[in-house]
């Protein structure tokens, strides 16, 4: 968590005054005060302060923490591999994000994770190197814009039936005369037949035969358009960092899990990371797939979830979120990606057959298999990006 952001700034107040009384209060101040989490962390990692903010954001009182290491706060793969990162950045100085805030995912004492905003400034003091933290809770803002996007999809959603409506009288009208046309014909047909067969009459029943198969032709490429003109969306690909994009989606999809314990880990493949998507839309199928995978892990004793990546053949990255949870039945899993298919009380079954129309717009698949966690896992390629990203 703390090593995301390092950036030197002698101006912020990072440090703690082991011997001036004054400024020993003066640094009690800030930290009753400040309104951000705060947390100064020594080149070891360990706590040297907590501030009321953090206090209250994380469940813990300061005389807890101080000594502690900071990756107490940090869920997986976070928590394991804080003390390489830091101990490379004092080696090298070389920082992955410079002046900019990272979202990522923090650790409650309660075990539950949050997403929160993160910026990290260093110093020297006369106790040696230390570290600031500043941390911002984003649950309650990342709670305010999925209302404000529920809103927007609702309103979407009244846009739609409308527009529904509108192309389905649109469709009727166009499907209209090559199914009247089927239907005179085959009944013509039908007449014909009751008369005695002879040359003419077999000639009229066959040339009313192909007609109506013209016909039915004709209705099929009316749709055919129609489904091209659905699928020809405008999108536009950038290059982005899947990392980014995991972190922000996973962030999001916790919001609302309630005191439940997830153990979130990433392992994601960092000759990998540079990706030609739409953003908007690929973070939409990582977020559909964190929360059904969340949402399988709601009565299992045993809470994981992992997202992991992979660099492929053909210039192209695989990417996995696999769960611990109970798994998709056989006969669930055939329809898996159909429209309207779910197996959920109050879902609509189009989270995932909209999810595979994304990634297959990207020229990639989404397919699902059993996950070595014991649940399931959903998998999905996208194409990879020639230019690199630069993260700082």
């Amino acid at each position: 968590m703390f090593y995301a952001e390092i950036r030197h700034a002698d101006s912020m107040l990072p440090y703690r005054d082991f011997g001036a009384d004054s400024s020993g209060a003066y640094h009690r101040s800030i930290l009753a005060t400040v309104p951000d989490a705060m947390i100064v962390i020594d080149a070891a990692g360990d706590i040297l302060s907590f501030s009321a903010a953090a206090a209250t954001m994380f469940g813990y009182r300061e005389a807890e923490l101080v000594g502690q290491n900071v990756r107490l706060l940090m869920p997986g793969p976070d928590r394991d591999r804080h003390d390489a990162y830091m101990q490379r950045y004092l080696e090298t100085g070389e920082a992955h994000i410079i002046g900019i805030g990272r979202i990522t995912t923090a650790r409650r004492r309660d075990g539950s994770n949050f997403p929160i905003e993160l910026a990290i400034g260093d110093a020297e003091t006369p106790g040696g190197r230390v570290f600031t933290g500043f941390i911002r809770d984003l649950t309650e803002r990342q709670a305010t814009e999925r209302r404000l996007q529920d809103l927007q999809g609702e309103l979407t959603h009244i846009s739609r039936i409308s527009a529904m409506g509108s192309l389905a009288s649109a469709l009727a009208h166009e499907l209209n005369q090559p199914l009247t046309a089927i239907a005179s014909y085959m009944e013509g047909a039908r007449s014909l037949l009751k008369s005695p067969p002879d040359p003419e009459t077999l000639e009229m029943i066959d040339d009313a035969l192909a007609e109506a198969a013209a016909q039915s032709l004709r209705a099929g490429e009316i749709v055919r358009r129609l489904r091209d003109f659905i699928a020809r969306g405008e999108s536009e690909k950038r290059v982005a960092s899947l990392r980014q994009l995991v972190a922000e989606a996973a962030a999001l999809a916790l919001i609302g899990t309630g005191p439940a314990v997830i153990d979130v880990e990433t392992h994601l493949d960092a000759t990998a990371d540079a990706v030609l998507v739409d953003r908007i839309q690929i973070q939409q199928v990582l977020l559909n797939l964190i929360r059904n995978a969340v949402e399988a892990l709601a009565r299992r004793p045993r809470r994981r979830l992992e997202v992991t990546s992979r660099a492929g053949p053909a210039g192209q990255v695989t990417v996995t979120v696999a769960d611990s949870g109970a798994g998709i039945a056989p006969e669930i899993a055939v329809h898996l990606f159909e429209p309207f298919r779910t197996s959920k009380a109050d879902g609509m079954g189009l989270g995932l057959s909209i999810s595979r129309t994304i990634v297959e717009a990207h020229g990639g698949r989404l397919w699902q298999q059993a996950s070595d966690l014991g649940g399931a896992a959903f998998c999905f390629t996208l194409p990879l990006a020639e230019d690199a990203i630069d993260d700082g």
